[in-house]
Order: structure tokens, then sequence, then C-alpha cells
């Protein structure tokens, strides 16, 4: 990997909670195996992979942790971190609280917004 491709997929810090909302509905996540996700304020999200599209529910905790639900069963929750190339903000990277396993989802519109 080049120092160019490890620079733009630093991350800059745990998301603080009353941010996750914000950095989640910013725009739709292209993640690289080809799945897409969206997120909506009032708290839906869908995943599509292959074509097939998945609906589910987000929020966060007290605690500050994102938490998601996949119906009929699934529950997780993430702690959310900014992917930055430089100074702008290209995505977002869930991290399971229970595996550690990693989710890096690049914003997929043109967004300008450059600060933390």
């Amino acid at each position: 990997m080049s120092d160019a491709e490890q620079q733009a997929g630093r991350t800059d810090g745990r998301i603080a909670a009353v941010d996750i909302s914000g950095a989640v509905t910013r725009a739709p996540l292209a993640y690289p195996d080809g799945a897409t996700q969206t997120f909506t304020a009032d708290g839906r999200t869908a995943f599509t992979e292959n074509g097939a599209t998945s609906r589910g529910e987000w929020g966060v905790t007290a605690s500050g942790r994102f938490w998601s639900f996949w119906p009929p069963e699934y529950r997780a929750e993430y702690d959310v971190f900014r992917i930055m190339n430089g100074d702008e903000n290209i995505g977002v990277r869930f991290v399971d609280n229970t595996s550690g396993a990693t989710s890096d989802g690049r914003y997929t519109l043109d967004t300008t917004e450059t600060s933390r």
C-alpha cells in the first residue's frame, strides 16, 4: 500500500455521540466489497449487497455508541470514526464492540465539509 493510500485511510479519533448522526447521514456509504448503505435522520438504514436490500434501524446509546438492529434479531454496537484524506473527511469506520471487526464506508457524494 502506498503512503498516499495509507494516509487516505487514517482515522482521527472516535466520533462524539452528538456528531454520529451527522456523520452517518451525511451521504450514502460505499464499502470495499461493493455494498452500499444509507442512513436517515429518523433512525432507518438500508444496506444493499449484490442487488439485495436489507432494512434496519440505528441509533446512539446513552454511553455514546452507535447501535444497529436488523430484524428479526441481529443487534450490534460500534464505535464510529471519521476516515480522513488529509483534512478531508471521506467516510466513516465502524468498529464492532464485540468482535473488533471493522467496516469502512466511503461517502459516495462530493462532500465539501473539511472540519472535524
